[in-house]
């Protein structure tokens, strides 16, 4: 049925469906970039001991399926991927040094529970990208 983890005292599964955009949803995120940010968020979700679940980064924003612990905030975990990964970006993809003023991402995050729909939230995860492109289609033709 369920895969519930455990912690000292709690039997939990707890998931989250996460949408975050860059700054000014600029289309930011494409080829080696791309792949090379999805690797700092496994990295930053494996140091938070959070399990990214499912994972797809389209090129103006991202979608995860998050497994946070009880014991962490969810706005103190997005917070600490945004931050963290901003900086990550900058130094090791923009070739940025600065130390202040790091901005990468945009402000807000949407988040959800995945409750016990989660084969189709990873479903969703996905197939953004035939999703997206199914709209575009319609899109022309109207």
């Amino acid at each position: 049925m369920q895969d519930w983890q455990s912690l000292s005292h709690v039997r939990w599964d707890c998931k989250y469906h996460v949408v975050f955009i860059p700054k000014f949803r600029k289309k930011v995120m494409f080829g080696n970039r791309r792949k090379a940010i999805g690797l700092i968020m496994r990295q930053l979700c494996d140091q938070r001991g959070v399990e990214l679940v499912e994972g797809h980064l389209m090129s103006d924003h991202v979608h995860m399926c998050l497994s946070i612990p009880p014991k962490l905030s969810v706005a103190h975990t997005i917070g600490f991927l945004k931050g963290k990964s901003a900086v990550r970006i900058h130094r090791e993809l923009l070739k940025e040094r600065r130390m202040s003023g790091l901005h990468f991402w945009a402000k807000g995050y949407c988040v959800s529970t995945v409750g016990l729909d989660e084969q189709t939230v990873r479903q969703y995860i996905r197939n953004q990208e035939k999703l997206e492109k199914q709209q575009e289609d319609l899109d022309l033709d109207d």
